[in-house]
């Protein structure tokens, strides 16, 4: 008996159809209600389905609408529809797949792929056979609603068709797919394309074995008039790229040249798919050698790909000149994500050092118009051209100069723009090679800064960020200060975009500069605190990240009562202003963390309640989580983030105030708290709870100590590289604590010494982790020699290796004098890798004299031990450097 639709019922239904099609809210409230009651009946998705299907004398958008309700209740409520529903709504769908309107066909796939996805495609066995011989009809319509739902099962389901759980259907469905390469409908051949598509990237193995005939179709569809084909062409190509170069190698000429006429296909959605194929290939070993002989037409390519289009700027507003009086809407603004603070060490050569993670979050990507956050040509072609700098260095110049000359000072402001962009795109790759014609171009882009059309002068910002370290190595009147006067004008822009990308431009400016900005201090100050009052909300955020920077940069050079006095006002203004669950309060925590470890006591007067609001923060967050965990369903879980940037802050002020941080520890219950964060699920909250143990272990160390018996269990559990960023700052803590416990950390160095000896040991470590471990393994040995020198044979090797890149520091000065404390305890132990021990102390610039005589003594102990004769043979395996180093310092 198939079930009937009520005239009455239908009515009703049809009525609701019509009424969630209108503007007002109202009615949209009580269409919701209504939905939710009809929910209750079993057969309102018979009547959803009734309505899609058959009642064809209904308008289309209707009919449509009733469909994509019904998607949603199955995507929701599908396991509760009794049998006879499901089983209604499944037949009607492949009954009418072949609607004659393309609006309903499409309908019926997605509800069709809705109801696969929910487990159907084992349950529903008749599906795929049903659909795919559905294809061989001479009905247009029937071939396209059916391949369109296949295309959409292929893309929701690729890996379940792959697997032998619906026993490999893709080996009957893929050659199938393959014969419809030729179809005469391009609709079909494009479906076809889109179908075989989706088993590229997962390697899909009925795929494999038809590689060779799926290449050569697609060699066959190269100059297809339809631009979707050619763009499912381009994008098949582009994945083969990635998954079977090997068979693309034999053709790479004529692919190269086809990818090349496409790039600029009048359709864009055709030259983006074509232009992605340069940036995949830029990946791969043979980048250089395919594309050689074709950079004179590559180039020019991919430059013309870089103008705005009429839409872009229309979307940009690229007419509008001066927004900055409009608020901004709150949707643009991206949710911003907290780095948690990595403990690193100053290395040789590099600067750096402290601590890591408080990068400006300025991606350098070719995102100068973020907004536009959709992939476009030109963002792809710049992307390219910036892969392909670096794959080519200064081979990119001789076919681009003459090309990038005519843009840069070209009356047309779209072309001069994407002239501009070229630039700052090449700049990584071939900064090098364009060292020579810098001095004539920097002040020409410093003049573009104050253009009239905001869009140039905002790219200008970025490409003179990229040019940041060449302007930043010359006389500082010369660039410096003409492109540091110019950027500060331009953070007060009228325009939005010239603001936010001015203000990003000046982070990076401060990165390079660090202290040659000490003399235009003041200057400074006055621009970016009059920008507080000036800026809307986004571009704010990006404010506090300059400010932050400029703090990081410059140190305690910002320690003068009259920078303090222009600076703190605001921003404790904006303290005051945030409540404790706005998400602005991370960037500005970020900002005073800088602030803070700069201004050292210069930041006293505004500790307290800094350092309370932390406190709270971070209490609160344990307490809502304890809540959540206890009764799920009645608290929501706590947003982690603010604990994370509280305790990151708290580190800041302990760093910066030192021992001035310890009345502040004394009154709170900060302790007892950062045993729980210590403990927390989330490996980011613990990674930041060890940075402040480790900051208040220096700071303060006297509220620490009695908490040690039950901290160093949880150091220990904490020890496991799989967490890289927890497992260093663990062991960065583990070496401070050593440091302050002396003798007594004896009964806690078994709890620790095995995991970090492993660690050490390791292959494929990262760095950091290595050098924290061997110096924090090396403060072990010098408190306690007796429980660590004895096991000296097993690390004594990467522990000289990871400690000789480091720069002199009180952290390696502790680390040598822990080898030597031990080597005097077991000598025997370092025999066998004596030459590391030499060449770790060769990469002393300036031990301290008592450190030196510790060396001097160990090295003619072993050189007397063994006798000239030996020592000669001894050393000759030493490199000469390391050779008159010892020589000249140690008189070995």
């Amino acid at each position: 008996m198939e079930w009937q639709a009520d005239e009455q019922g239908l009515q009703q239904v049809l009525q609701l159809l019509r009424d969630s099609q209108s503007p007002d809210t109202a009615t949209q409230r009580s269409v919701q209600q209504k939905l939710e009651q009809l929910n209750q009946y079993p057969d309102f998705n018979n009547y959803l389905i009734f309505v899609l299907t058959r009642l064809k004398s209904e308008d289309e958008p209707t009919r449509s609408l009733s469909g994509l309700i019904l998607k949603n209740n199955v995507k929701v409520h599908y396991q509760n529809f009794p049998p006879a529903v499901a089983h209604f709504i499944k037949q009607e769908c492949l009954n009418n797949i072949g609607d004659p309107s393309p609006l309903i066909r499409a309908t019926i796939g997605i509800l069709i792929t809705t109801i696969a996805t929910k487990g159907e495609l084992q349950t529903w066995p008749e599906l795929l056979p049903q659909l795919c011989n559905l294809l061989n009809s001479d009905d247009y319509s029937t071939c396209e609603g059916s391949f369109g739902a296949l295309q959409k099962i292929c893309e929701d389901s690729s890996e379940l068709l792959d697997s032998d759980a619906l026993n490999r259907p893709l080996n009957i469905m893929i050659p199938k797919f393959l014969q419809f390469f030729k179809h005469r409908s391009p609709k079909i051949r494009s479906h076809a394309i889109a179908c075989v598509n989706q088993f590229i990237i997962g390697r899909a193995q009925a795929l494999m074995d038809n590689i060779d005939t799926f290449i050569e179709s697609l060699f066959a569809l190269a100059a297809d008039e339809d631009s979707e084909v050619r763009k499912n062409v381009c994008r098949a190509l582009v994945m083969l790229l990635e998954v079977r170069i090997d068979r693309l190698i034999p053709h790479m000429h004529s692919i190269v040249e086809y990818m090349l006429q496409r790039t600029r296909d009048p359709d864009e959605n055709v030259s983006l798919e074509a232009c992605e194929f340069w940036l995949t290939l830029a990946e791969q070993p043979i980048c250089k050698e395919a594309i050689s002989g074709h950079l004179a037409q590559l180039v020019p390519v991919l430059v013309n790909g870089m103008k705005y289009s009429e839409i872009d700027i229309i979307l940009l507003k690229g007419d509008v000149e001066e927004d900055e009086a409009v608020p901004d809407n709150e949707q643009d603004i991206k949710p911003r994500f907290h780095k948690s603070r990595t403990v690193t060490l100053r290395h040789e050569g590099g600067d750096g050092g402290g601590v890591e993670g408080e990068d400006s979050d300025e991606d350098d990507d070719d995102d100068d118009d973020d907004s536009l956050s959709d992939w476009n040509l030109r963002k792809c072609s710049a992307a390219a051209l910036d892969v392909l700098a670096n794959v080519f260095r200064g081979e990119l110049l001789p076919p681009l100069l003459p090309v990038l000359k005519g843009l840069l000072f070209h009356p047309d402001w779209i072309v001069k723009e994407s002239g501009i962009l070229v630039l700052g795109a090449i700049a990584e790759g071939c900064m090098q090679d364009m060292v020579p014609y810098l001095p004539e171009l920097i002040p020409h882009l410093i003049q573009c800064l104050s253009d009239k059309k905001a869009l140039v002068r905002s790219i200008s910002c970025w490409t003179l960020s990229r040019y940041a370290f060449w302007v930043v190595s010359q006389p500082a009147d010369s660039y410096l200060k003409p492109l540091m006067t110019e950027l500060l004008r331009r953070i007060l822009d009228s325009n939005k975009r010239v603001q936010e990308a001015a203000c990003s431009a000046f982070a990076t400016l401060e990165e390079e500069a660090c202290t040659e900005l000490v003399p235009y201090l003041s200057f400074i100050l006055d621009t970016l605190v009059f920008a507080f009052s000036k800026y809307q909300h986004k571009n704010l955020l990006i404010l506090y990240d300059a400010i932050g920077t400029l703090a990081d940069s410059v140190g305690h050079h910002l320690n003068q009562p009259e920078y303090i006095q222009k600076l703190m006002p605001p921003l404790i203004q904006k303290w005051n202003e945030l409540k404790d669950e706005d998400k602005d309060l991370f960037p500005l925590l970020e900002c005073l963390s800088s602030v803070a470890t700069a201004l050292q006591s210069g930041f006293l007067p505004y500790c307290e309640p800094v350092y309370q609001r932390c406190v709270t923060l971070v209490q609160k967050n344990l307490a809502q989580a304890m809540m959540y965990n206890q009764q799920p369903d009645q608290y929501e879980a706590p947003d982690k983030d603010f604990m994370i940037v509280a305790l990151d802050l708290l580190s800041g002020l302990a760093e910066g105030l030192g021992s001035h941080v310890d009345q502040l520890v004394a009154r709170s219950n900060i302790m007892t708290l950062l045993f729980q964060c210590m403990q927390d699920t989330m490996p980011e909250v613990r990674q930041s709870s060890f940075a402040l143990l480790g900051d208040l272990t220096k700071a303060c160390f006297v509220h620490v100590k009695p908490c040690i018996a039950e901290f160093m269990p949880v150091l220990g559990l904490n020890l496991n590289p799989e967490f890289i960023s927890v497992c260093n700052n663990a062991t960065w803590a583990i070496g401070e604590i050593a440091i302050q416990m002396g003798t007594e950390m004896q009964p806690f160095v078994a709890l620790v010494l095995s995991n970090l000896v492993d660690i050490i040991n390791r292959p494929n470590t990262p760095k950091t982790l290595l050098e924290n471990t061997a110096i924090t393994i090396g403060r072990l040995g010098y408190v306690c020699p007796q429980e660590v020198a004895p096991i000296l044979p097993q690390f004594i090797q990467p522990l000289c290796t990871s400690l000789r890149n480091i720069r002199d520091n009180e952290e390696k000065d502790s680390a040598f004098r822990g080898i030597c404390v031990m080597i005097g305890a077991n000598p025997g132990g370092v025999v066998q890798d004596f030459i590391f021990f030499c060449d770790a102390v060769a990469s002393w610039v300036n031990p301290k004299d008592d450190l030196r005589d510790m060396f001097y003594k160990i090295l003619h102990g072993f050189k007397d031990q063994v006798g000239d004769d030996n020592w000669q043979q001894f050393s000759e395996q030493f490199p000469p450097v390391l050779k008159e180093r010892l020589s000249a310092c140690y008189n070995v």
